[in-house]
């Protein structure tokens, strides 16, 4: 596509909020977009991204290099080379994505969910509940790529393929380095839902502000019409306000009024007048089935067949997912890296429970450390037995990480093994007929971050070597 014309329909749609302030000289054919110089190939124009480890414009001559066609800059740069200034590139390079890709979202019915927990179990469960309808549908999130949200090139190609393939729904993880940095700018999204917001990702967003600033865009007029909130809490209802003022139609969800009944395999609740049976366990499940439900009649499925869909729906990889049980022994599987996840997670151990709740956790290096303490108060109040461990320590040494952990409990009535796997096997150890073994923070994850490298662990795959289920 010439750039002139690639520039001109970007401003067409968003008028000058575009913002570019130079042009590309006619003539010039753009046929990809690029923003890492190592992927430059021939033709791509190139987005100098400014970033917290790297700038964009330091890589600008490598890109030329390798055969960019012109370059996307937040300042003139002394090269031979056709630029476009613009004040924010990340923005800007979401906008000609979109272009670029011919707007796919117009083509899709693109369902985007924010939220601090309970994303990913979210876009899953809505996946399975659309595809027993016999829609065909994509699912974008933690369980299917590298980021929860990619960057905006690699999403809108993505979003291209599947509506030239015949999908119909995207189910969409959005994360809030996704929205602080543009990636879904440009997308319409059918429907958008907003789970909760506690305390996470605060090393890259700074404050809690800025997270739930991050997090609200989504629920701006920019994206949808339409938006699904859970209000459990006041904050919750302050968010449903805020999409309302915006513009936006809320269908709000409150687990409290769903008249939940929850058992050790599944849970039995209320909603839209009917009774729906769900085979998993934990109130939080709840909360997430409702947001289900709602956002699945927002895309045209009709209530009886969203009811008799949820009644169907297997547990999500990662989340609460439990083992066979050996002697009477449960583990539990669970992603649960926040103290409010955690929180969940425990409480929902005990719901399901007819012994002690035995709890095995550690916290990822490199992150909030201020969340640590936290964590290890929550692990402490809602388990009877508490095995603190490493994680994906990255580059932090785990005694660190652990001894973080620790200032925020009884250290004393505490176990401490750095080694997952030795972790694991002492909660399983010393368990009992009826207990149950929470591992949480890695869920799915099937790798440990260690230093550089990534070693291969699976806290399912090593539980059930541990419980004697591996032939």
């Amino acid at each position: 596509m010439d750039l002139g014309e690639l520039l001109e329909a970007a401003r067409h749609v968003w008028g000058d909020g575009f913002g570019a302030d130079g042009i590309g000289a006619p003539g010039i054919d753009v046929t990809g977009i690029a923003y890492d110089s190592r992927r430059v190939v021939p033709g791509d124009l190139f987005c100098c991204l400014t970033g917290t480890l790297a700038d964009g414009h330091d890589h600008a001559q490598e890109a030329v290099a390798a055969g960019a066609a012109a370059l996307l800059v937040e300042r003139q740069l002394d090269l031979n080379v056709d630029q476009v200034v613009v004040p924010d590139a990340r923005r800007s390079m979401a906008l000609l994505a979109t272009v670029l890709h011919d707007f796919p979202s117009r083509r899709l019915a693109v369902v985007g969910v924010t939220g601090t927990n309970g994303k990913t179990s979210v876009v899953r469960m809505l996946a399975g509940v659309l595809r027993q309808s016999g829609r065909h549908v994509a699912e974008s999130g933690t369980l299917t790529g590298d980021r929860t949200t990619p960057e905006a090139p690699d999403l809108q190609a993505r979003l291209e393929a599947w509506a030239d393939e015949g999908v119909d729904v995207v189910c969409m993880e959005v994360s809030s380095h996704a929205l602080a940095q543009h990636r879904v700018d440009g997308i319409g999204f059918s429907a958008v839902a907003y789970t909760n917001l506690t305390r996470d990702h605060l090393d890259y967003h700074g404050s809690m502000g800025a997270y739930a600033s991050a997090k609200k865009r989504l629920l701006e007029r920019e994206f949808s019409s339409r938006a699904v909130v859970v209000v459990d809490d006041a904050s919750g209802r302050q968010r449903a306000a805020a999409g309302r003022r915006s513009g936006l139609e809320v269908v709000e969800v409150a687990t409290s009024e769903a008249s939940a009944v929850v058992g050790r395999d599944g849970s039995r609740f209320t909603w839209r007048n009917g009774e729906v049976d769900l085979a998993l366990p934990g109130g939080f499940a709840v909360t997430n089935a409702l947001v289900v439900a709602e956002l699945a009649v927002l895309v045209g499925m009709p209530v009886a067949d969203v009811r008799a869909a949820l009644g169907l729906l297997q547990s999500v990889p990662g989340r609460f997912e439990s083992l066979p049980e050996v002697a009477g022994i449960r583990v539990v599987i669970d992603y649960a890296h926040t103290p409010d996840a955690l929180t969940a997670a425990l409480a929902a151990a005990r719901e399901v429970s007819d012994g002690r709740v035995l709890c095995v956790f550690g916290c990822g290096g490199g992150r909030d450390r201020g969340k640590r303490p936290e964590m290890g108060g929550v692990a402490q109040s809602g388990a009877d037995v508490v095995v603190v461990t490493s994680d994906n320590p990255r580059d932090e040494p785990p005694e660190g990480v652990i001894a973080d952990i620790l200032s925020g409990m009884d250290a004393s009535e505490v176990i401490v093994e750095s080694d997952r796997r030795a972790a694991i096997a002492t909660a399983i150890g010393i368990a009992r007929s009826g207990d149950l073994v929470l591992v949480a923070g890695k869920g799915h994850e099937a790798m440990q971050h260690v230093g550089t490298e990534l070693v291969p662990f699976d806290d399912r795959v090593v539980a059930a070597e541990i419980l004697g289920l591996s032939s």
